[in-house]
């Protein structure tokens, strides 16, 4: 545990180089600044496999935005094989969870459907 936590801050300091340096234009400047307070962007990206999943492949899955909140708190490795375990982000606030959850699913590239809520949606897997 304490070896991936290492890896976890030494990866973090080399993402945020990383991210700070490539143009990252498609990403709205808020939700920049909340991926850079609690380090998300050490491990993900909008489109492109990191340490975790990218953020298109999350928003395909069909997460309502409050199943990403809680994949934030409590993730389930089991969901994502092959990727290194998440550490639980409880420091997280759940409003800028929540913030990061529902820009996550405007990445899924479906239009949004009227009375379709991601975020109210009840009964799927997460």
């Amino acid at each position: 545990m304490k070896k991936a936590l290492s890896f976890l801050l030494a990866t973090a300091g080399l993402a945020t180089a990383s991210f700070t340096a490539q143009a990252q234009d498609n990403i709205p400047d808020d939700m920049k600044a909340l991926m850079t307070k609690y380090t998300c962007i050490a491990c993900h990206r909008v489109d492109t496999k990191l340490v975790g999943p990218a953020y298109k492949d999350v928003a395909k899955r069909n997460y309502t935005n409050d199943q990403i909140v809680e994949l934030i708190y409590n993730p389930k490795p089991s969901n994502w094989p092959g990727y290194i375990a998440m550490a639980p982000m409880k420091q997280v606030p759940k409003e800028d969870a929540l913030k990061l959850a529902t820009w996550i699913n405007t990445l899924d590239g479906k239009p949004a459907k009227a009375g379709a809520k991601k975020g109210t949606a009840k009964g799927k897997k997460a």
